[in-house]
């Protein structure tokens, strides 16, 4: 069956999640509308297709464990010069996030992931784009807020073409598979794809 890359994140909802991504566009990142604007719980990971069942089954388990939580972002960090990234800092819901991260990651599941650096869970919004972008979304969104009630997480898959597009979200407290999260205006990361079974 081969491989697939699959990501595991908290979807930004909307109007927020929009927003960040045509402002992450408008810094000249060609990758934005390829990306929905996220804080990630498990990195891009390639695993054999015919695990898919048995992933999605393990996150159902998580969210079915899991209760909602707040999150707050406010103004703005970079990790340059360790790596070329602008993000929108997260201020409230961080604890959350990192548990959430760690249950995805277990090193008993199907998806134990070593990562390149300490989790640190934000939202990006310009990554490998010139100095001169990266210096102007780190001062243009020096003051932005935004807050939210996380009630879920998705996967998604990356296809061919760069894109990352959702399977399905996990609502926390029942595990069950839902649409909570709209899809982010103009862009193609909410496509129907197939949803794996759990």
């Amino acid at each position: 069956m081969g491989t697939v890359t699959l990501g595991v994140s908290i979807a930004v909802p909307e109007p927020h999640g929009s927003r960040l991504q045509e402002l992450r566009a408008g810094f000249g990142d060609a990758a934005a509308h390829g990306i929905p604007t996220h804080v990630t719980l498990l990195p891009p990971t390639e695993v054999a297709a015919e695990r898919l069942p048995e992933i999605a089954a393990h996150l159902a388990g998580i969210a079915a464990t899991s209760e909602p939580f707040a999150m707050r972002l406010e103004g703005t960090g970079t990790f340059r010069p360790l790596s070329p990234v602008v993000f929108v800092k997260l201020v409230e819901g961080a604890s959350g996030c990192d548990r959430l991260q760690e249950l995805v990651r277990d090193e008993t599941g199907p998806v134990p992931r070593e990562l390149q650096f300490p989790y640190h869970p934000h939202v990006t919004v310009a990554h490998g784009i010139s100095e001169e972008g990266m210096d102007r979304a780190f001062e243009e969104l020096s003051g932005y807020e935004a807050d939210w009630i996380c009630r879920s997480f998705a996967l998604y898959e990356q296809g061919a073409d760069g894109v990352w597009r959702k399977l399905c979200d996990y609502e926390f407290g029942s595990g069950r598979t839902v649409s909570a999260v709209p899809a982010q205006c103009g862009s193609p990361v909410e496509s129907p794809a197939a949803t794996p079974a759990v």
